[in-house]
């Protein structure tokens, strides 16, 4: 066995690095026949999602495989080499099993414990067997790493160590409030309508939020997600075209995003746009909802330019601003400062200065200064750990986006009541989550199965060769017999048929002490030269025993996934 991956994944690459380096459908499978097409490798599977690029292979050379697999990942991720190359991790043999498999656990995902990669590695399989790149250790391996995974699920509780990508973004959104009484008044708008928007679709449904959108570029695959939800006893949902997303902006309180798309879906242009468009008018006598946040930068100005006798605006009638003592009940009246000393500095040349420091002409940053300050991240820690927030506690709109690459313009957290959550802050809000103790245990299942895969990939590979042993030797017995029955022409059926059986006892008997010990010798670390020296003791023909693996490969049941 020559295993060997190269990959980058969250964990040894910025957000930045992995957004431009992520792989279409159609990438993937080049990237898989170039690589089979490569003299080192001889079969192989691309596992990437939104937050790893992994390339598997079995091959002959390690240096050589390492350079070849490194440069076709830079070729089809349009990063370049030198530039990917520090990110870049490589495992080697049973350090790359021991990979998967901690992959297959979620142990090595962004959340811990999430279960939505286990579905990621079947598709890698499923396409590796689909292009005919995946042969007997790809297929093995794969499907060992399904069932480990599996059985970390179902033996532990490494569920609880972290919740799903999508569940744990929701939570983020929720921004320390029960997610379940957050969705429950939202309209929510998911856009995409493939394995992870179907996914963050069926966990809103689930939490039975007020209305669910479904937009997907093949409104067919949208409609039929939508009814699924929308069954009864289900949620309301209904699907429209990507063309119907500006209109729906406007309504949603909540998007999801994860589509396969290469450019933006939604700007920050188009998610402004949607903020324009006023929401349902105030009850009367609900000023104070329109007062500046405590402490902001609007109403420190305002404060500030009250106290020195320089507001007498229409637009701050009836306007408190916190503790500062300053109030307006006239719709024309100047506002009365408690301290009537002008707080500015003396002279002609500062008669026009602001009090705090902003003239009239960075009015415009002044404005866009104050949405990036409530805008700003905070600290909040909860029972899974600490998160950063990206927003004001005043959201119009909160977006999660989960594709990589982003969907959902970075920039739109510098827009007042937009908070945005992506990979990047998922990576953030997880990095210190505490590890519950099941998590041990899941390591210690993925080490026992390394050592079982290991080694049943040892005696694996010795088994074409005893097959061959066991093959010639029948061939042996065959002639003998065929040259007794020539000199002993005599013999009847019964006789003919006893003498064959007693040969064929004594070749087994022969062969059954050597072949077993053979392949427990195997099964042990270094134990592949066996192979070799069965081959060379008893002049096995090699091209028999290769006929064997590929008669066992062309078996049509063979690890179909």
């Amino acid at each position: 066995m020559s295993l060997l991956v190269v990959g980058l994944s969250h964990r040894s690459a910025p957000v930045s690095v992995l957004e431009r380096a992520s792989l279409s459908a159609d990438a993937q499978i080049k990237l898989l026949q170039d690589t089979l097409a490569a003299e080192p490798a001889t079969e192989a599977a691309v596992l990437a999602t939104c937050n790893r690029i992994e390339l598997y292979a079995d091959v002959d050379k390690f240096h050589a495989g390492v350079a070849e697999l490194s440069t076709l990942l830079a070729q089809h991720s349009g990063v370049g080499l030198e530039e990917l190359t520090p990110y870049l991790y490589v495992h080697y043999e049973d350090r790359a099993v021991h990979h998967l498999f901690s992959v297959a656990c979620g142990l090595d995902s962004m959340v811990v414990g999430e279960g939505q990669i286990l579905g990621q590695i079947k598709d890698a399989l499923a396409l590796g067997q689909e292009l005919h790149t995946a042969g007997r250790l790809i297929n093995d391996l794969f499907q060992q790493a399904l069932r480990v995974g599996k059985r970390a699920h179902s033996e532990t509780g490494i569920d609880r160590a972290g919740q799903s990508l999508v569940t744990f973004g929701l939570e983020q959104l929720a921004d320390g409030a029960d997610v379940e009484e957050w969705a429950a008044d939202k309209r929510v708008l998911v856009i995409g309508a493939g394995s992870m928007s179907s996914l963050a679709a069926t966990t809103l449904a689930r939490l039975r939020v007020r209305e669910l959108v479904i937009a997907n570029r093949t409104l067919e695959r949208a409609e039929r997600l939508a009814a699924a939800l929308g069954e009864p006893g289900g949620v309301t949902a209904r699907a429209v075209a990507m063309d119907g997303l500006d209109d729906e902006l406007t309504r949603a309180d909540a998007v999801v995003s994860c589509t396969g798309a290469t450019g933006l879906v939604l700007t920050a242009e188009s998610i402004a746009a949607a903020l324009a468009v006023a929401p349902s008018a105030p009850d009367a006598g609900a000023g104070d909802s329109l007062r500046a946040p405590d402490g902001s930068l609007v109403a420190r100005l305002a404060a500030a330019a009250a106290r020195d006798g320089r507001v007498a605006d229409k637009s701050l009638a009836g306007t408190s601003f916190g503790d500062t003592g300053v109030s307006n009940t006239g719709t024309d009246a100047a506002v009365s400062a408690p301290d009537p000393a002008p707080q500015t500095p003396a002279g002609p040349e500062f008669a026009d200065a602001c009090p705090v420091g902003l003239n009239d002409r960075h009015a415009d940053e002044a404005a866009q200064h104050a949405a990036w300050v409530d805008n700003a991240g905070r600290t909040i820690r909860t029972a899974s750990g600490t998160r950063t927030t990206r927003a004001n506690g005043d959201v119009r709109i909160a977006l999660l986006d989960l594709a990589m690459p982003r969907d959902i313009d970075g920039a739109v957290h510098r827009l007042a009541g937009v908070r945005l959550v992506d990979i990047e802050s998922l990576a953030e809000a997880s990095a210190d989550a505490p590890m519950a103790a099941d998590v041990d245990q899941v390591r210690r299942i993925v080490s026992d199965e390394v050592a079982a895969f290991g080694a049943a990939q040892r005696a694996a590979h010795i088994t074409p060769t005893v097959v061959a042993l066991r093959t010639m030797a029948a061939d042996v017995v065959a002639g003998e017999m065929a040259r007794l029955e020539g000199r002993l022409t005599g013999l009847d059926e019964k006789q003919r048929a006893e003498i064959n059986q007693t040969v064929r006892r004594v070749v087994d008997k022969l062969l059954h002490a050597p072949t077993v010990r053979v392949k427990q010798l195997a099964s042990e670390p270094g134990g592949a030269g066996y192979a070799d020296a069965l081959r060379t003791l008893f002049d096995l023909d090699p091209e028999t025993v290769a006929s064997v693996s590929r008669a066992d490969m062309n078996d049509p049941n063979r690890g179909r996934v």
